[in-house]
Parts: C-alpha cells; sequence; structure tokens
C-alpha cells in the first residue's frame, strides 16, 4: 500500500511539473507572437542630385605596316601630334597618358585549289591608347568633340565618350543613408501614431544598394546597383529597411 502511495506521489509531481512546463512554454510562444506582431516594418528613401567633378576621356590611334620600324616610326609622329593637339586645348601635361604601345602580328587567311587552308603575313599592326583625367569638365568635352581635327591629319584615330565621376561620392553616401535613416523613422512613426501607439526600440535595420543614374534619363535600377558614368549630372538614391517595435 505505501508503495503504491509513493507511486501516485511520484506521477502526480511529475505531472504537475509538466503542467508547469507546459505553461512556461506556452506563455513564451504567447509573448514571442505578441512581440513579433507589434511590429512595425518600413523602407526609407533618400536621394540627392550631384554634378561630377572628374572627367576621364580616352582614344586610341593606329598604324600599319608590314615593316615594324616604319609602323613604329608613324606612331611616334602621331603621338607629337596627338600630344600638341591635346596641349593646344589647354589640356595640362600632368594630365595626359598614354599607354604602352600594343603590337600585333597581322594574318590573312586563305584556301588554295586543293581546300588546303594556309595564312599569310600581311604587316604590324601598332596601337597607342591616349588618356585625359581632369576636373576641367568643359575643356576635356571641347577636346572630345573637336577629336576629328586629328582625324583630317591623317591619324587613324577612336575616341571613346568621357566618363564622368565624383570625388565626393563616399561623403555624399554617408548623407544620403543619414536621411534614408530618418525618412524610415519618421514613417514609422507616423504608422504608430495613426495605429494609437508609439514607437519603440529600433530591432533590425537593412541596407539597400546606391543607385546612381544620369538625371532625365529612362535608367532603370539593377538589383546589384546602378553606376552611371555616360552622365555628368547625376541623381543617387539609396533605401534603409528597418524593424521597430512598438510600446
Amino acid at each position: 500500500m505505501s508503495t503504491l502511495k509513493n507511486t501516485t506521489l511520484w506521477v502526480s509531481i511529475i505531472a504537475a511539473i509538466a503542467v508547469i512546463a507546459f505553461a512556461s512554454i506556452f506563455a513564451a510562444a504567447y509573448r514571442y507572437k505578441y512581440n513579433v506582431s507589434q511590429t512595425i516594418s518600413v523602407t526609407g528613401n533618400a536621394m540627392q542630385d550631384f554634378e561630377s567633378d572628374i572627367v576621364k576621356w580616352s582614344a586610341s590611334f593606329n598604324r600599319k605596316s608590314t615593316n615594324l620600324s616604319e609602323a613604329s616610326q608613324q606612331l611616334e609622329q602621331d603621338r607629337v601630334l596627338v600630344r600638341a593637339f591635346l596641349t593646344g586645348k589647354q589640356i595640362s601635361e600632368a594630365e595626359i597618358v598614354f599607354d604602352a604601345v600594343r603590337i600585333n602580328r597581322e594574318f590573312s587567311y586563305q584556301t588554295d585549289a586543293n581546300g588546303n587552308r594556309f595564312n599569310t603575313f600581311t604587316g604590324y599592326s601598332l596601337t597607342q591608347k591616349v588618356s585625359v583625367d581632369s576636373r576641367d569638365l568643359d575643356q576635356v568635352e571641347n577636346v572630345s568633340r573637336e577629336i576629328s581635327e586629328l582625324i583630317s591629319q591623317g591619324i587613324e584615330l577612336s575616341s571613346d565618350a568621357p566618363n564622368y565621376y565624383f570625388s565626393g561620392l563616399e561623403d555624399l553616401k554617408l548623407e544620403l543613408i543619414s536621411a534614408a535613416s530618418e525618412n524610415a523613422k519618421s514613417r514609422a512613426e507616423n504608422i504608430a501614431q495613426r495605429a494609437g501607439t508609439s514607437l519603440g526600440a529600433l530591432t533590425k535595420a537593412d541596407l539597400g544598394v546606391f543607385q546612381i543614374t544620369g538625371q532625365n534619363e529612362n535608367e532603370e535600377y539593377s538589383y546589384g546597383g546602378t553606376f552611371n558614368t555616360r552622365s555628368r549630372k547625376k541623381t543617387a538614391n539609396i533605401t534603409v529597411k528597418t524593424n521597430y517595435l512598438t510600446r
């Protein structure tokens, strides 16, 4: 009989512990659900127009000849004319950079009457690239438009479009992150107020990618971020996704 009573007592104790444990788990789950449900998720946005202050422009010129020395001499003459053209347009010597000369051996590929393929050496092709890195955007733009003056002198030259950059981009990014965060908080406060509650602590914040597009251009944002270099005037945009508790 005593053994039976002891067994019953232990069963009751274990059952009571199980009930308490279940109640604790249920309460914790309810509190978690309540906390999760009492959050506000908003996305803040900030954008700013700005103008580039650095321009990079490049062009390449080429000479061909079956004689390597002759092609090299012709390319040297072209380089002198290109440098004179740029400095004559008030481009500083310090802003002009000539890359190393690229030399390619060229061949023509033919097939004889028996269907055998063979190649014939046709000469050397020498190419050199010149680039200008400047803060005088107007002057470099004029140079890129007037490059036909060199072509008219017999120089085989190919010009690229100017690329534009901004030296204060990092500071601009920090300003936009701050503005987007403030925008997100303001939106969250407005939602909380209209819901009859108040805003609590920030629990999560995710920074979106920077999108830099040309002003007045129909450019689409990309998942990895857009970085426009073609436009002198640009617009920077950033988003911040946030979660706030309410109280």
